[in-house]
């Protein structure tokens, strides 16, 4: 009955065979597409540690990171394409910011999803922990200015450029 009750109603009965299939081809190229994703993370999180916008990066893949030596150790390869960075505050409204660079982006889709073949881009502070005031945030570890990548396969000097002209818009709307 827990069987049927619980998994049934969670991951279905069983995968269609073009689902099967699909998830097959997925599978068989993963190796690749992760060696592209973690390489657009290391060259799109070192272009960020030394961007004036930007006031802290969160990637274990830079020396900088508290964690580099363990992740060197045990994620040979790279330690993966999802990390985080916090803005600089531009204007007096941090939270503000971070919506408005999010709103400048025009590669990066705008997503609480990691892990898609697309760039993806999230301001936790003005979506996900909306609800929640700067002290809670702080409190959680998730500051008004942080903001959170989960990069793609898409040419890394084409999202270099995306970033750069959303810290430029952003700097013009807070000097207007």
């Amino acid at each position: 009955m827990k069987a049927r009750a619980e998994t049934v109603r969670d991951v279905g009965a069983c995968v269609s065979p073009m689902n099967s299939f699909l998830l097959i081809q997925g599978l068989e190229t993963l190796s690749l597409r992760m060696d592209r994703h973690v390489s657009n993370a290391q060259k799109l999180a070192e272009y960020l540690e030394h961007n004036e916008h930007v006031a802290w990066v969160s990637y274990a893949g830079l020396p900088s990171h508290p964690d580099h030596a363990l992740a060197k150790k045990y994620l040979p390869k790279g330690p993966g394409a999802v990390f985080s960075f916090g803005l600089k505050g531009e204007g007096t409204d941090v939270r503000e910011d971070g919506k408005k660079f999010i709103e400048a982006l025009q590669l990066f889709s705008h997503l609480a999803n990691v892990g898609d073949v697309r760039s993806l881009v999230i301001h936790p502070a003005s979506t996900t922990h909306q609800q929640l005031t700067d002290e809670e945030l702080a409190a959680c570890g998730v500051g008004p200015e942080m903001i959170r990548l989960s990069v793609g396969l898409e040419n890394v000097e084409d999202l270099i450029w995306d970033l750069e002209q959303a810290f430029h818009a952003l700097s013009r709307s807070t000097r207007a």
